[in-house]
């Protein structure tokens, strides 16, 4: 029997919508493809008992696109919008000794993305790969997204992946699942996130807000371009490009302050009173969150690609163009210069005494940050590396691409429906004991009016909404 496949499209001049959505019906099972025009997309299958009610429900499916505003096109008339990767120089270091790497893990292509907790360390490269690692250097499991990786960010125990595609991955469970999907305009540099609100700064020197249903929110442009910082606490958005730092208000209300910085800013960091810059004219200025004071500037030798600090900023670290790291005091004297052993650092983070950095190479490394270990790498010694390898048989997880069904929700299950609300579809927790008028952030591509699904888990945000933990079933 015949495959009947329809195509269709949604694509608006001005930097609107950029997308393509797909239905094959092949006797029982009707297919789903969905995603960036140019791009492979994401695919789901369902099983229908009769092909008659397979047909009645792609006829739906094309049938709710249709009113959004898609119409049926030819693959391939229409190309990608560009994507931009960041590319970078990593030059030799010119330090006299190297730092203590405690251990390394290549992961095979350059890394932007870093996030580490107390529980593990997250690496995302430019071939969508993101390992989990314990803070020992074992390797934990793999995710396989369909696109670079330019950055991780944290909200809380929630780890979110941004990648070149303009989508932004929730990890949090096993099976990681599309959560927020950019205009295709917006041409992502850097990301953050605080209680489910995304903040997306991008190359055009834009900041694009959006909220945990994955729904604009708010926009400015600042005065630069390349914005490769954005921070955000629960008083303003800091927003770090060609140049300097320009900080609005949470809510979207307006400017706060704006400082010029050293050359163009390249990336950023935050502690709790102040924001910190790295530049492309070798410094990091530290600058008063209150009122965008300078308040320290810490001098490097080259380009600074990266930064952190351990808590307080008691001390500032960076990591700059020709694969050094620096460690400063706070007040801006330098500690130390070494060289990192294998590239330039193009992320880091510190804690418990270890700095973690990922590098031009596409390693993740670990080095001993403590003052005795660092006084010994000044002296020349330094402890042998441990070359980390996976596991031949690493657990690897990738977007779902199907949605399985159950007959009936299992004892821990917590079910969810979907549900029109103000012409979109919005998903509410069914269950006993959760509130009901809540939001749950769910994957778009699998809501329809009416369906309810089986979780394994919900946590609740301080913002008033839920989020999925565990696997997601559709009741039937």
């Amino acid at each position: 029997m015949s495959v009947t496949t329809t195509y269709l499209e949604l694509s608006q001049e001005g930097g609107g919508a950029h997308k393509f959505y797909e239905v094959a019906v092949d006797d029982t099972v009707v297919s789903v493809r969905y995603g960036r025009i140019g791009a492979a997309g994401q695919q789901q299958s369902s099983t229908f008992p009769t092909r008659e009610k397979a047909q009645a429900a792609a006829a739906r499916k094309i049938g709710e696109k249709v009113r959004k505003g898609y119409a049926p096109a030819v693959q391939g008339q229409r190309a990608a919008r560009p994507v931009t990767r960041r590319q970078v120089t990593s030059a030799p270091s010119t330090a006299r000794a190297v730092a203590p790497v405690l251990w390394r893990f290549r992961t095979g292509a350059a890394a932007f993305g870093i996030h580490i907790d107390e529980d593990r360390c997250w690496v995302g490269n430019q071939s969508g790969d993101v390992y989990t690692l314990g803070h020992d250097g074992e390797v934990l499991a793999r995710y396989q997204l369909p696109d670079g990786v330019k950055c991780l960010v944290a909200d809380d125990f929630w780890i979110y992946a941004g990648c070149d595609d303009g989508t932004v991955y929730d990890l949090s469970s096993k099976l990681p699942f599309a959560a927020y999907d950019v205009a295709p305009d917006v041409d992502i540099f850097w990301l953050d996130i605080r209680e489910g609100i995304l903040h997306v700064a991008d190359r055009n020197g834009g900041l694009t807000v959006i909220d945990h249903e994955d729904e604009y929110q708010w926009s400015r442009r600042s005065s630069g371009e390349h914005a490769w910082m954005v921070r955000r606490d629960e008083r303003a958005v800091y927003h770090g490009h060609q140049r300097g730092v320009t900080a609005y208000a949470a809510d979207g209300s307006g400017e706060l302050w704006h400082t010029p910085t050293n050359g163009a800013v390249l990336f950023g960091w935050q502690e709790d009173h102040s924001v910190y810059a790295g530049t492309n004219r070798k410094v990091v200025q530290r600058l008063s969150k209150a009122g965008g004071a300078l308040e320290a500037s810490y001098q490097c030798d080259t380009v600074v690609y990266s930064c952190a600090t351990a808590p307080g900023g008691r001390y500032v670290f960076a990591g700059d163009s020709a694969s050094s790291v620096y460690c400063f005091a706070a007040d801006g004297t330098r500690l130390w210069k070494l060289g990192t052993g294998g590239g330039s650092a193009l992320s880091m983070q510190y804690l418990d005494e270890k700095l973690y950095m990922v590098t031009t190479d596409g390693s993740l490394v670990c080095v001993d940050a403590s003052d005795a270990a660092i006084a010994d790498a000044q002296s020349g010694t330094v402890p042998v590396a441990r070359d980390v390898k996976s596991a031949a048989a690493l657990p690897t997880y990738t977007p779902s691409t199907t949605v399985q069904t159950v007959a009936s929700a299992v004892a821990s299950g917590i079910v969810v429906e979907c549900v029109q609300e103000g012409g979109r579809l919005r998903v509410h927790v069914v269950s006993e004991g959760y509130e009901p008028s809540w939001n749950v952030q769910f994957p778009r591509h699998i809501r329809r009016a009416g369906a309810r699904y089986v979780v394994e888990d919900l946590s609740a945000a301080s913002a008033g909404f839920y989020r999925v933990r565990g696997e997601i079933r559709q009741l039937v």
